[in-house]
């Protein structure tokens, strides 16, 4: 549907994987599965539970080699645990109650929009590499997720529409724009860029795991 023009473009020029499965369909799973590198686990996901401290995580090893690193969410991360989880396994926990005001274009029920969210990080990454540390940031998007409102005059798809469509689109401009950003830092060509969904779209149905979304 060509929603995703900037990180299309970006698939001659990357490591691009192909045939790449979720792990559930709740968000929480995707955040397990990228943290911890483990498969689901039958009933609630790690990230929920108790007793989910001082585990293997990517945080957690990053951290004992002397990074900075963040777990940075737009919305507010006492949703799904996501704070007590990261913030208990290796992370400093930042969430929209730690981003300026003077970032923020547009906010919804879930949080601030991806640009805020970006320019927020550009900025931790700077305070590190001033520091001269190196940093870890696990960046957590919100808008692309229900009522799918963003910024005006981004994308040829208007907000008003709130359609799926347009919160995809509107990410890949917000990515777009973060890397053109990170691409004028002293410390870009010394960094590694991943980008990752946590489910797709519409993936909830009769099945745990519809294998075909």
């Amino acid at each position: 549907e060509n929603i995703t023009p900037y990180m299309d473009s970006l698939i001659p020029r990357s490591l691009f994987f192909s045939n790449f499965y979720a792990s559930g369909t709740r968000t929480v799973r995707g955040l397990e599965a990228i943290s911890l590198g483990i498969p689901p686990t039958p009933g609630q996901s790690i990230v929920r539970r108790p007793n989910n401290e001082g585990l293997f995580s990517m945080g957690s090893v990053l951290k004992d080699k002397g990074y900075d690193v963040n777990f940075i969410y737009g919305g507010n991360s006492f949703f799904d645990n996501m704070g007590y989880f990261f913030s208990h396994n290796g992370y400093k926990v930042l969430d929209k109650r730690d981003i300026p005001d003077s970032l923020v274009n547009h906010t919804t029920a879930w949080g601030v929009d991806d640009e805020a969210s970006f320019n927020f990080t550009l900025q931790q990454c700077d305070k590190s590499y001033q520091a001269g540390k190196l940093f870890f940031n696990h960046i957590m998007t919100v808008s692309n997720h229900r009522p799918y409102t963003y910024p005006d005059w981004r994308i040829d798809i208007p907000p008003t529409t709130q359609s799926i469509a347009g919160g995809v689109k509107y990410t890949d401009y917000a990515i777009n724009k973060f890397l053109k950003s990170a691409r004028q830092k002293p410390w870009f060509n010394n960094t590694l860029f991943i980008i990752v969904a946590d489910h797709c779209a519409k993936s909830a149905g009769k099945t745990d795991l519809p294998v075909n979304r």
